[in-house]
């Protein structure tokens, strides 16, 4: 599909007004990046909900916090607790119209609140370096700013969307992510807002992602008195850990990363608790099938040796997204909207997910890196290109304008994702 698309006066004329805001979104990137929104990070995050609650809020829809759901977690000392999360933020727009559109994003970043990572600053005249500017702060304007032009628009009316602003995808979206799935099956397609990479390309198929712990105990005892009587869980965690690193390589798209071994203390105890902590990807279901298959025979492997039993934790949070045919539509349909605004994307396979897996896994056909164009994400070097702000949005604005026209048809890739 290599149609060469055109833009009406009113289509021209909005994209115009979008470069009126671009000063206004790089200085709001700016106020909000010194904002720390740490993952863990409760008032940091409702001092940010509030901010977009407040930004959001000229879109005249209705705005409101969307409880989640707790999670559990396996602590350092082997025990199981809750976790809770602050409210998403959810707006929402013409719930009866005929096309419905689910975008996402998120307010978390990776920077906990002792980060020394903590406010920005220009690197040249087009790169900002700050912590959440390109995940996500930056995308999170460019969404906005694209549903305002879709709103000057005269065909606005033939699209309902909702938005979800959720405060925990960079831990794995478990609160947020039942959200995601009810709003991802009401809607034709999604819109998610992830950085581009620096050069303006968008990620292509996804592999899918789950994060597990391994809970041992053993047995405590005087590591000079009584060491024959004690069972070491530490010595049992890393010999599971290493059963599962020998996994790597053995199927061409997984990979397992051991993270992390918890547990243990005093040098003169024996420990009772060890604590393995790893992530998993994935590029197929066979692929998840084949590693749960694994994992069961690891664990039963460990629970074999005297005086030591092993659970396992977790699972798989993020199915793979493939490059389906109708997300490959969806694909194509960006690529078209970029060309008459200078912009040829392109695309590429990452190992990397995002709530574009989540939309997926509930049918929805989506395009997961609408944001800014970035770099060195997760680190203090990350970056967005001020430049990028009105691009990306005008980009964003065709799309939606055209799906609203119909030139763009979001049921005929919700029909494709449905016929597989």
């Amino acid at each position: 599909m290599n149609r060469a698309i055109t833009l009406s006066a009113e289509e021209t004329a909005i994209l115009d007004w979008v470069d009126t805001r671009a000063d206004g979104m790089i200085a709001t990137v700016k106020d909000w990046a010194a904002i720390n929104t740490g993952s863990r990070n409760a008032d940091g995050l409702e001092v940010m909900r509030a901010r977009l609650t407040e930004a959001f809020a000229e879109l005249e829809a209705r705005i409101e916090p969307v409880e989640l759901p707790s999670s559990q977690t396996v602590t350092n000392d082997g025990e199981i607790v809750d976790v809770d999360y602050t409210p998403a933020l959810k707006i929402s727009q013409r719930p009866d119209a005929p096309i419905r559109i689910v975008l996402t994003g998120h307010s978390d970043t990776v920077f906990a609140a002792d980060h020394p990572f903590q406010n920005w600053q220009m690197l040249d005249e087009d790169t900002l370096n700050g912590p959440g500017v390109a995940d996500m702060k930056g995308g999170l304007l460019v969404m906005l700013h694209a549903l305002l032009a879709l709103e000057r628009s005269p065909w606005a009316s033939a699209i309902g969307y909702d938005v979800l602003i959720s405060p925990d995808e960079e831990i794995g979206s478990l609160g947020s992510g039942p959200i995601l799935a009810e709003l991802g099956k009401r809607a034709d397609i999604g819109m998610t807002y992830e950085p581009a990479l620096a050069d303006g390309s968008l990620a292509g198929a996804r592999k899918g992602s789950g994060n597990f712990s391994l809970r041992v105990k053993g047995k405590a005892a005087h590591a000079g008195r009584e060491h024959h009587l004690g069972r070491n869980a530490i010595v049992a965690a890393a010999a599971f850990a290493e059963k599962i690193d020998r996994l790597n390589g053995e199927r061409p798209a997984v990979t397992i990363n051991v993270s992390r071994i918890d547990g243990g203390g005093a040098p003169n105890v024996v420990p009772d608790i060890g604590v393995v902590r790893f992530n998993v990807r994935v590029g197929d279901e066979e692929d998840a099938a084949w590693v749960k298959a694994e994992l069961a025979r690891a664990v039963a492997d460990t629970n074999q040796r005297e005086g030591i039993f092993a659970d396992l934790h977790g699972g798989f949070t993020r199915p793979p997204k493939p490059m389906s045919p109708s997300n490959l539509r969806m694909f194509e349909w960006t690529r078209e909207a970029g060309r008459p605004i200078g912009l040829d994307i392109q695309w590429k396979d990452t190992g990397g997910v995002c709530e574009g897996n989540n939309l997926w896994a509930s049918g929805c056909p989506n395009v997961d890196t609408l944001g800014v164009r970035g770099a060195d994400i997760h680190s203090s070097r990350e970056i967005a290109k001020l430049s990028s702000f009105a691009e990306k949005t005008k980009l964003s604005a065709i799309m939606l304008m055209k799906f609203a026209k119909g030139e763009f048809n979001a049921r005929e890739a919700r029909a494709l994702a449905r016929s597989l």
